[in-house]
């Protein structure tokens, strides 16, 4: 878990279509990955790979993503 005292915005609508048109992660998934998220206080993709709803690979398109966007 990350500890810090400044929140981390939630997830945008654009990378919640890009986790589930792209690399189709469910909605169930990417609900539970936000709750957490929100909860840790961390990023989604990260909660999501440490929580097993996406794999390393995954987690690396999804940051490719990120950077580029």
């Amino acid at each position: 878990m990350i500890n810090t005292s400044k929140s981390i915005n939630p997830p945008t609508d654009e990378l919640c279509n890009f986790l589930i048109d792209k690399l189709g992660i469910s909605q169930s998934a990417l609900e539970l990955g936000i709750k957490r998220a929100s909860l840790e206080n961390s990023p989604l993709p990260v909660v999501m790979w440490s929580y097993g709803l996406i794999t390393l690979a995954q987690l690396d398109k999804i940051l490719t993503w990120e950077k580029n966007n």
